[in-house]
This record gives C-alpha cells, structure tokens and sequence, in this order.
C-alpha cells in the first residue's frame, strides 16, 4: 500500500458539522469521540476530493469506489495539528500539545515521511513557546517554559504557502495535554446565523448557533493508495495554480476551504 499526506491549512472559516448539538450551540463541530479534539471524518473528506475529482476526470468510480466496490484510494479522517488561540499579549499563537506531535510523528512513519518531531514535554500550566517569561492564552496566563526548538521544521511541509511556514517558529506554542483540550473544547469560534422573513419585514424566523474552526488552523489526513496510478490521481488533484479544497459545511457563504500540500516519500515533504 502506497501512502502519501494531505496538509491542509484553513484559509476561512471551517465547519466539520456533526449534526444537531444538545447544548447551547445548535451545529458544533465534528470531535473525536475519546479526545475531544476537533476532526474532518474520512467519509467527508473523501466526498470532498471526490467532487473536486469529478470535475476534472470520469474515473471517479474506480478512483473513489461505488457502494458495492472500493475504490484505489482510501482516505483517513483529517487530524488537527495547531489550533489558532487568541493571544492578549502577541499576535494569536498556534496551540499544540504533545500528544498531537506525537500522533503526527508516527502518523509520519506510516506514510514513510520525514522529519519526525521530537515529542516535548511541558507541564501543566506552562507552555513552550518564543517569547517573554508569560504568555496569556484567551483569558489564561501560561508561563514560559523554553522554545520548541525544530518543531517548526517538521511541521512546516503541511502548510503550502513559504511566508506561513515562516513564522511558524515564532508563534507555536505548545501545551500540556489538559491545557489544550480545554481550548480544543472551548476556545472555537461560534457564529449566530439567522433566517429573515421574506416579506420585507426583516424578522427573524430561525436564529442558531453554529461551532467553526478558525481560519489559519493546521491539519493533516494520510490517503493510501493501492496503486500507482491512485497516488497519480491524488497530486493530479492539487496543481500549482489550484491547490484548494472545500470540505465541510456553508461552501454557499465561503466557508470550509483549505490549501492543500500533498507529501510523499522521496519528495522532501513538498508535492
């Protein structure tokens, strides 16, 4: 089985809904039922290179299967690696915590991918990021620890355009555990939308709450590919001049699309 990574970096908002929610907001994102963490299942994510892929070939059956017969690729779900937070002393700061590092590292060895980050540890309550002793996250101080030192360089081949990966450096920072799932928990945005009456009177007839990932957010998927020709498909589907995807919900009002880097073996990270 050949493997090869799609890095996704959100260029506008993203909703990965999973349904109706039973609390104060009405359509929150999909999340990983043991983590919480925040995910694009496979299922979604197929769809979506599916309908990108019909648009350019008729072999989306043998590409992407039918109901009765899988097709030469397979599609994981899309993980999340850094999460922008809101920062209430410096620009926002891309928030990661050891066990999404460690999951990506060998999330790396399965697709043959280098180079594979070193796993930090972090205490809770303190972070490892560039900057002065303190750092305040949302309404949380966090003290600083040391630098993530080569964490940006191995991250860095997920995000396609040269000037973010710059200033991935100066803006991880990575948390404990416990920390960042508060966050991957409560630090989404939540937009109102509404449903005008159409006589005119500008009522409201249907207001809701709805979760979004925020723009700039970093995530990955592996595709295996059972042949050649699949993993042909797949780069065939992110040319220079068109590397996007659209994959959630609200494609009408310009939400859900990502820039997408495809890495394989041999490749140097880049597509």
């Amino acid at each position: 089985m050949i493997a090869a990574m799609l890095g996704l970096l959100a260029e506008t908002p993203v909703h990965p809904g999973s349904g109706r929610g039973l609390g104060v907001v009405d359509l929150p994102v999909a999340r990983e039922a043991a983590t919480g963490y925040p995910v694009i299942v496979g299922s979604s994510l197929k769809g979506a290179l599916r309908t990108k892929f019909e648009g350019m070939s008729d072999d989306a059956d043998l590409r992407f299967g039918q109901q009765d017969q899988a097709g030469d690729l397979l599609v994981a779900d899309a993980r999340l690696l850094l999460l922008p937070v809101r920062s209430l002393t410096s620009s926002y700061r891309w928030a990661t915590c050891p066990h999404l590092i460690e999951r990506y590292g060998r999330d790396l060895t399965r697709a043959g991918l280098s180079p594979r980050p070193t796993v930090p540890a972090v205490q809770r309550g303190a972070v490892l990021a560039a900057g002065e002793d303190h750092l305040y996250l949302e309404e949380r101080q966090f003290s600083v620890s040391s630098s993530p030192d080569g964490l940006a360089d191995a991250i860095g081949p997920v995000v396609l355009h040269e000037d973010t990966r710059q200033r991935l450096e100066s803006q991880i920072a990575v948390l404990h555990d416990d920390d960042f799932a508060w966050f991957a928990r409560y630090g989404l945005s939540i937009q109102a939308r509404n449903v005008l009456a159409d006589d005119g009177s500008k009522q409201s007839q249907n207001l809701w709450y709805e979760e979004t990932l925020p723009p700039d957010t970093v995530m990955y998927a592996l595709v295996m590919g059972r042949n050649d020709d699949a993993m042909k498909t797949l780069g065939a589907l992110f040319p220079e001049q068109d590397p996007y995807l659209q994959a959630g919900g609200n494609e009408t009002v310009g939400q859900g699309w990502f820039a997408v880097n495809v890495l394989t073996a041999g490749e140097g990270g880049d597509q």
